[in-house]
């Protein structure tokens, strides 16, 4: 075995260095892991799967109705939610009777097992700003309540793209 020279150090260390700044910029910018917490979003998510969040999709557009979402709890930046686009700036929600109205016609959602018990008055959703639900409605803190309420587009971190874990869950969410 020969000796470790100075310049074979410097390369080591020049490596995991750049290893590391790539990672942190990826997991910033472009993917991070999630894993969801709770039952909002039963039966489409179960607590503890392991999702992959496309943090690149919102640098190039807005999120659309129907995708599943990771944001920052506006009450609370340190803790993530994780819901359903139901409505987008300049739609109108209103919500009645157990079914959910987007712009006037009822919105079809094959993903919840209950209808949604609280009625929510018309109202048009803020530019800028998303209606969000979890699927799993008797259970779920979301837009229908002030915590939550419309939320800025700020905080949106990115779009659940699949299920990896367990291994038998394995899915698209797309």
């Amino acid at each position: 075995m020969g000796t470790i020279t100075a310049e074979e150090i410097k390369d080591w260390v020049l490596s995991i260095a750049a290893a590391i700044v790539a990672a942190l910029f990826i997991r910033t910018f472009i993917v991070e892991l999630y894993v969801v917490d709770g039952p909002s979003m039963q039966p489409t998510l179960q607590h503890d799967e392991r999702l992959v969040v496309n943090k690149l999709i919102y640098y190039v557009r807005n999120p659309q109705r129907g995708e599943i979402i990771i944001f920052r709890y506006p009450r609370d930046h340190t803790r993530d939610f994780i819901k359903r686009v139901i409505a987008v700036g300049g739609d109108t929600i209103e919500i009645k009777d157990g079914r959910v109205y987007v712009n006037d016609t009822i919105l079809h959602e094959d993903y919840i097992s209950e209808k949604t018990r609280t009625d929510y008055p018309k109202t048009t959703v803020p530019e800028d700003t998303l209606f969000v639900c979890g699927d799993n409605r008797p259970n779920s803190l979301d837009s229908r309540y002030s915590d939550v309420g419309f939320l800025d587009l700020s905080l949106v971190k990115g779009k659940a793209e699949f299920i990896f874990w367990p291994l038998e869950n394995i899915k698209s969410l797309s």
